[in-house]
């Protein structure tokens, strides 16, 4: 009895060293998922939205050496109020309601406002969450341009062939632009359990984004049913890494950073492998987003440069389908 008594001791004791092992060998990743679920909580999601570089490992976009400044014009007077559908709304509590950190409005590519609240500055970075794929569309439609993805009508997996057997084998590229891919996935941040948030935690512990995407089924016919997945996008920067060869921090310095004239360095979150969170994660300011609209709005011409094809940023910003028509 004693000696199964020592034996007993001897386990409990050898779990609670392998416990202690493992805590302290991923005790940063531990941290990083703890910190996840707690990144929306109101009391510091403003400064959560500024530190995430603290937390999660990412990639730096210097900014232009060349840096581009917004002439301005007579200030702007924002109005005390404005209407939706719901009635009418003051425009400073819903800066408040909202927790917007800036506000800028251009106006024929003059600055006519600018402003900050809650402490943030025009220099201070921050994540920008599914802004990021506005700059990922951008730089898909230079990669088009350029030769590297020869067509959208092309399924994804002729790019990542780790994509067949997934969800996304035989989806074309134009249904995963469209966010019609078909993939079952549920986008409630809400919801402890659900894709979005797996999605998260298994990002903060370091692991494969792209192993994630692979392992994601089908739901709809691709092509019939518009449904925001934001992992389509991080399949698009799978296309455009193995299209160009190159890191998507790498490629939107030369494509858009120095070509328009970034003020403020920039980041790109990476997993463990060190790939970009395409999705959502880049950090950058409030101009530098300022930017990529205005070159939007000029139909990617920017002074006379046409850096986005116009035929691309009308297709990406134009519904062609029924199922893709608001409502």
């Amino acid at each position: 009895m004693k000696k199964f008594k020592r034996i007993l001791l001897a386990l409990f004791l050898g779990i609670i060293v392998l416990g202690i092992g493992f805590v302290a060998f991923n005790y940063s990743r531990i941290q990083r998922v703890n910190h996840a679920m707690s990144l929306f909580e109101r009391h510091a999601i403003v400064e959560n939205m500024r530190t995430v570089t603290d937390w999660w490992e990412s990639r730096p976009i210097s900014a232009a050496a060349s840096k581009h400044q917004f002439p301005e014009k007579q200030q702007f007077n924002l109005p005390n109020s404005f209407e939706t559908g719901r009635g009418s709304m003051i425009i400073d509590e819903f800066i408040d309601s909202t927790y917007t950190t800036g506000l800028i409005i251009l106006q024929d590519d003059s600055l006519a406002y600018e402003s900050y609240f809650r402490g943030h500055s025009a220099t201070q970075t921050q994540i920008v969450w599914s802004v990021s794929k506005s700059f990922l569309s951008a730089l898909f439609g230079i990669a088009i341009e350029e030769g590297h993805i020869k067509s959208i009508e092309q399924t994804v997996d002729e790019y990542c062939p780790e994509l067949k057997g997934s969800g996304y084998e035989g989806v074309r590229i134009k249904d995963v632009l469209q966010m019609s891919s078909g993939i079952q996935f549920n986008e409630d941040y809400a919801d402890f359990n659900s894709d979005i948030n797996r999605w998260g935690r298994d990002f903060s512990w370091g692991n494969s984004q792209n192993e994630f995407a692979a392992s994601l089924t089908r739901g709809y016919e691709p092509g019939t049913y518009h449904h925001y997945v934001s992992l389509d996008t991080h399949v698009l920067g799978m296309i455009l890494v193995a299209a160009t060869g190159r890191d998507i921090t790498d490629y939107a310095k030369e494509k858009l950073w120095d070509p328009i004239g970034m003020q403020h360095d920039s980041y790109w979150l990476i997993d463990g492998t060190g790939m970009e969170a395409a999705l959502g994660g880049l950090v950058t300011t409030v101009g530098n987003c300022a930017k990529l609209g205005s070159l939007f709005l000029n139909k990617g011409n920017w002074y006379g440069q046409q850096l986005v094809p116009e035929a691309w940023v009308t297709a990406s910003t134009t519904p062609d389908a029924p199922h893709l028509v608001p409502g």
